[in-house]
């Protein structure tokens, strides 16, 4: 070091170390003007935005110090304009909020918007053309999305690419469904990255309408993974309004990932005039697995309800006609086998019955009856309208008509009766996948509901999409999926979308959209059945866009127990289990699925169904593994009412339930569901027990829950003489 100062102590050298020193300044200068960094409110996240060489935007992202996300591009390529390289910084503003809103259903009766921002704009020289990148960092992780404002050199686009990447630190393990643009209706792979790809294969099963994304390896977001040191990542989107689904491509070999938009059949991405925002691209990250179930991030990322009325959203438990056409006793939704018959032309009167046709009035005002007993809600018919008799789907222009009853189904008479016994019947419109018809339909269908007593219709979109040259997740559906809540809303409707997009916190803005399908629900019970883990995962993946109606509640898993048809399939939970859905998967419109015969034998363990709530002030994750449990607690909304529920996999586990979220000061019953000693899913799923304790603030519960179990929890104040007799857990 001695000899070095020596070696620069000269005039010819002294000028070389001004030059150094100068070009050493400048250089920081351009580079710190280039990376600009951004931390989350607890200072766990750190984000950096930078150039990389040619003007590509890029950012990496951290927690508690060590990488999460390596550097990974950003952009968006048009056929009219490059936005992903020749780029450089204009202006970079920051920002910090700090505040809440109350939901209108959900986890949590107020949430918490805390994040700080960064909007960094990105002129290209050679053009002129602009954009924006705006960030937010919460505690629980990253949203960002692209912002092209009003400007003379762009103004329509037509989207070739989104240049958005997430480049992982290692071969983190996955929960996965391969990348489709039809569905989501796949069985999860859990896998380490680099062997997603022949186990999807392995896994998949053909469905009468899928199209499997093009190009290589794709998964389907919400995308939960977990790293090797034991740090979670959820990837999804937030926010989809006008433009593509993404998807994900997936390269096995680096571990790096980048946005797959769903084309439509032209192969274009997406159609767009200036001003554009895109979704959110959004990152939940934390060393706890039960912070990603209790993140609001997608919701937060959403904007503010855009009613100012929403006194008539009601969260329900609905029963319906629905679950016997599953069970193989050879119900159908047909009125006629006459498969020639067309709906609006076809006099269905002259038609003869096939015998077999549940939704008709005498069958239904059964159902009524039962939901009206038990406190139940409404009452859902499929099958009650013109058009079931042949599936003709992507070959018609007209399948179903709205207004159009069945002869054998009465609409004004069970208007009556169900006024009449404090239950409201739940329309079904099920379009054959023909969006284009339905929207024509739309007014008339929604004013026939409004004049028969309906204020809640499920939606379904079976099959390949009219418009013939788009799919289920592209951006005009995407775009038709919100127009139809926005219009249900003018009616006063809620809405329950089946076979739709996979939801992105949607139900923020739109709160009569109050669930979605869009992933395997529990009808795949009676098709080869769902794996135990897959209501495990659910939670970590699906549901963190939005509510699913699962349709749980399924107390005889054995459908040999109807006849010989199925002798193999069953569910693949136990009847406890099945309970603990409704606490564990969330959602302000729960069916309640079974046949009312089968509740009708198990009286005792129905009670939980029928106290259930269905929307909630407050909620605590007390454990959680993706894939494997998940036990969580929650306040019913309005009331001094709790619940937990717990659940598991393949595997049998004992649960550890502390009750330190319940108010302090008083002692409560706690009314427990739970496996039998001898319950298994598969050998003998409808063993189980009830039991009475008492339980306070100080308990903690250890609880056995069998293979494929769970165990379901009421808990209400007690008094001195409710709990004579009871063991007090400590």
């Amino acid at each position: 070091m001695a000899q070095m100062n020596d070696n620069l102590s000269g005039p010819k050298n002294r000028s070389v170390m001004k030059y150094l020193l100068f070009t050493t300044f400048f250089l920081c200068i351009v580079l710190s003007a280039s990376a600009q960094k951004l931390t989350s409110p607890d200072g766990n996240l750190s984000l950096e935005f930078m150039e990389q060489a040619d003007g590509i935007p890029a950012y990496r992202l951290d927690y508690k110090g060590n990488p999460v996300l390596k550097s990974g591009r950003l952009g968006l390529l048009t056929e009219e304009a490059d936005l992903t390289r020749g780029l450089k910084q204009t202006n970079v503003e920051r920002d910090a909020v700090d505040n809440y809103w109350t939901p209108v259903w959900g986890e949590y009766n107020r949430v918490r918007n805390h994040y700080n921002e960064m909007t960094v704009s990105l002129e290209q020289p050679e053009t002129g053309r602009t954009m924006s990148i705006r960030f937010r960092l919460f505690n629980d992780g990253l949203g960002f999305r692209y912002e092209l404002p009003l400007q003379r050199h762009m103004n329509y686009l037509t989207v070739k690419d989104e240049v958005t990447e997430f480049n992982l630190t290692g071969n983190h393990k996955a929960f996965c469904i391969p990348g489709d643009y039809d569905t989501n209706e796949f069985a999860y792979t859990t896998a380490p990255l680099s062997e997603i790809a022949a186990d999807m294969e392995r896994r998949i099963a053909k469905k009468s309408y899928e199209s499997k994304a093009e190009g290589g390896l794709t998964v389907q977001t919400p995308l939960m993974l977990k790293s090797e040191d034991g740090i979670y990542l959820n990837i999804h989107e937030a926010a989809l309004v006008d433009y593509a689904g993404m998807l994900l491509n997936v390269d096995d070999k680096q571990y790096k990932l980048s946005a797959h938009l769903t084309p439509d059949k032209l192969g274009k991405k997406g159609y767009l005039q200036l001003p554009v925002l895109s979704p959110w691209r959004t990152v939940i990250v934390s060393d706890d697995a039960r912070d990603i179930l209790a993140s609001q991030l997608i919701y937060n990322l959403n904007e503010p309800c855009r009613y100012e009325d929403t006194s008539w959203i009601r969260p329900m438990k609905f029963v319906g006609v629905w679950w016997e056409m599953f069970t193989g006793e050879g119900k159908t939704w047909a009125y006629s086998d006459f498969y020639q018959a067309k709906p609006g032309i076809t006099n269905y009167e002259k038609l003869k019955p096939n015998g077999h046709h549940p939704a008709n009035t005498a069958h239904v005002k059964e159902y009524i009856d039962f939901a009206s007993a038990h406190g139940i809600d409404g009452v859902l018919v499929e099958g009650w309208n013109e058009g079931w008799e042949d599936w003709a789907s992507y070959r018609k222009d007209r399948q179903f008509l709205f207004t159009k009853p069945y002869p054998d189904f009465d609409v004004k008479e069970l208007q009556r009766y169900a006024k009449e016994k404090g239950v409201q019947m739940v329309m079904h419109h099920e379009t054959a996948a023909n969006a284009a018809d339905y929207e024509r339909q739309l007014d008339e269908a929604f004013q026939f509901m409004v004049d028969n007593g309906y204020h809640a219709v499920k939606t379904g979109y079976v099959g390949y999409i009219i418009p013939r040259n788009e799919y289920h997740s592209s951006q005009w559906m995407n775009n038709h999926y919100i127009h139809v809540a926005r219009r249900a809303a003018d009616y006063k409707v809620m809405i329950n979308s089946h076979e739709a997009v996979r939801p992105t916190g949607l139900g923020r803005t739109y709160p009569n959209w109050l669930a979605q399908e869009s992933a395997r629900g529990g009808e795949f019970e009676t098709m080869g059945g769902n794996d135990p883990d897959h209501t495990c995962i659910l939670p970590f993946t699906r549901l963190k866009g939005g509510p699913m109606d699962y349709t749980p509640g399924i107390f005889e898993t054995r459908l040999s127990y109807y006849n010989g048809e199925k002798p193999n399939e069953r569910v693949h939970t136990t009847l406890v289990k099945q309970m603990a859905l409704y606490v564990t998967m969330p959602s302000p419109i729960q069916m309640v699925a079974d046949l009312p015969s089968n509740y009708a034998r198990f009286p005792d363990a129905f009670r939980f169904i029928e106290d259930v709530a269905v929307d909630w002030d407050n909620s605590w994750y007390l454990e959680a593994e993706p894939g494997d449990y998940i036990t969580v607690a929650r306040k019913a909304k309005g009331e001094d009412e709790w619940f937990v529920g717990g659940i598991t996999d393949e595997n049998s586990r004992t649960a550890t339930i502390p009750f330190s979220w319940l108010p302090e000061g008083k002692q409560y019953i706690a009314t427990i569901y739970e496996d039998g000693k001898d319950a298994d899913w598969d050998t003998n799923p409808q063993s189980y027990r009830i039991r009475k304790v008492v339980v306070t603030p100080k308990s903690v519960l250890k609880q056995k829950l069998a293979a494929s179990g769970g165990v379901a929890i009421s808990i209400k104040e007690a008094d001195k003489a409710e709990m004579k007799g009871l063991k007090t857990i400590r």
